[in-house]
This record gives structure tokens, sequence and C-alpha cells, in this order.
């Protein structure tokens, strides 16, 4: 599968964005799906994950309440919905897929996509 996330750019402290990963290929659906995010000069690091089916999703705990994780599996789609944006959450967001149950740990994904600038002032 090819990834292809795309939705960043710069907001202020408090906006929204949503940023969204177009997968190619027609087994969209058996992937488990991740968001993950670098930040200059630090680690990669989880952000969010969503099971094949959409039913459960997890999220690191920063972003819990804030961001959404979803995925439109007719439309090959994956979307993090980021609300109430803080500097912090500055980075390069990437999108991931894993051809077996969800996972939180990078290493574990099969596929990524070219990551998308988010940027965050205050």
């Amino acid at each position: 599968v090819q990834l292809q996330a795309s939705g960043g750019g710069v907001v202020q402290a408090g906006d929204s964005l949503r940023l969204s990963c177009a997968a190619s290929g027609r087994t969209f659906s058996i992937y488990g799906m991740g968001w993950f995010r670098q930040a200059p000069g630090k680690e990669r690091e989880f952000v969010a994950a969503i099971t094949r089916s959409g039913s459960f999703t997890y999220y690191t705990d920063s972003v819990k309440g804030r961001f959404t994780i979803s995925r439109d599996n007719p439309w090959n789609t994956l979307y993090l919905q980021m609300n109430s944006l803080k500097p912090e959450d500055t980075a390069v967001y990437s999108c991931a897929a894993r051809k077996r149950v969800v996972s939180t740990v990078q290493g574990e994904y099969d596929y990524w996509g070219q990551g998308t600038l988010v940027t965050v002032s205050s």
C-alpha cells in the first residue's frame, strides 16, 4: 500500500486542523492505521491508532480529548482531526499502515507515508 498524507499547515494555538492520509489499492480495510509525529530535534512518537474496522482507537495521553482519529474504508482514507492545537503539537505528522492488529509501536508498522508539517504558533 502507498500512503499520501496531507492537510498540514501553519495555525495559531487553539485552532483546528484535519490531516488526511490517502491509501492506494483496494485492501485498505485490512490495515491497522496509525499517526505518528516528529517534532524538531526529537524522536518520532506515537499519536493515535485505529483498528481495521475503525471500532477501536488509541491515543497518546497528550492528545486525548483534543485529537480524533477516524477512517473511511470505502474511500481508502485515514483522518486525524486536531482541535485545540498547542505549540507543542508542532511536528511533521506521518501516517502508517500495519497488516496486522493495530499497534502503538512505530517499529511494528509496515508502510509509511511522507510527512505533512503542522506548525502551531503561540
